[in-house]
């Protein structure tokens, strides 16, 4: 407790969110308790109690940052509806597995159990609010490829539970990186299983796709050949001609000496 008064009410505050945001994630809202908090915080009970006024007070500020830090990933990730379809889903897809990469901690908080007081915004209600977007757009895909649209709000679940439920296996089978398994995501959603590639991989985001696109840019524009007639044709030799028909009695072929002859080959 002696080393309380060293910090200041705001970083006080900001200790007891790191410390509650690392206890919720590993032991669940229902086995953390005051006591807990401030014995990690090394602070007595009623501190805690001044800053939140209970561990559900600190429960909701916790998940309100997580919830707006990923609500602002993917909403990024979905805000350019005009482009490939493919670069959406792969864009999105990144978009939570770096959340999770990057925040750990609080991306278990959101997926555990939560209290009887759970705030409103919750993580099953910001997945609603990225289904409907992730909606929207199908709509708008499924009617350009003439598609009844009927079945579009069962999709975007499908799309949106398997990335997440895959997020969370991963979050704890860390066994690949988030892009080869953001291009497997992308294989099953974007292929369908009967179409799955041996080898996935990103084409649109991604730190490969991004070099491979700069590597494509940089390179020379293809080499034209044009080829034009020669004005005096008949002057040019004949490749049926009886002298220099071959003596095999095979098909006489053309050569690129002969090709010259009737034609002029330059670069364009």
């Amino acid at each position: 407790m002696a080393n309380s008064s060293r910090m200041t009410s705001l970083q006080r505050r900001e200790q007891l969110i790191r410390i509650g945001r690392s206890l919720f994630a590993s032991k669940g809202f229902e086995a953390v308790s005051v006591e807990e908090i401030a014995a990690s915080a090394k602070v007595s009970k009623p501190i805690v109690y001044e800053h939140f006024g209970g561990k559900e007070g600190l429960y909701a500020v916790v998940v309100d940052r997580e919830m707006r830090a990923l609500t602002e990933a993917l909403s990024s990730a979905l805000a350019t509806p005009s482009d490939h379809p493919r670069q959406i889903v792969e864009r999105t897809a990144l978009a939570l597995l770096t959340y999770i990469e990057e925040n750990a901690a609080g991306f278990q908080v959101l997926v555990r159990d939560s209290p009887s007081t759970d705030p409103a915004g919750s993580f099953s209600s910001l997945l609603g609010e990225v289904s409907m977007k992730v909606e929207e757009l199908l709509v708008v895909s499924f009617k350009q490829r003439k598609l009844p649209t009927k079945g579009v709000p069962y999709y975007a679940q499908m799309l949106v539970g398997m990335t997440v439920f895959t997020g969370q296996y991963w979050a704890d089978q860390r066994k690949i990186s988030k892009e080869q398994l953001a291009a497997h995501i992308v294989n099953l959603a974007w292929h369908g299983l009967s179409r799955l590639e041996a080898k996935p991989t990103l084409r649109f985001e991604g730190a490969k796709a991004k070099r491979n696109a700069a590597q494509t840019a940089a390179l020379p524009s293809p080499a034209v050949i044009t080829v034009e007639p020669v004005e005096d044709a008949d002057a040019a030799p004949d490749p049926h001609d009886e002298d220099d028909a071959p003596r095999s009695g095979a098909d006489p072929e053309l050569t690129l000496d002969d090709v010259r002859g009737v034609f002029r080959v330059s670069p364009a």
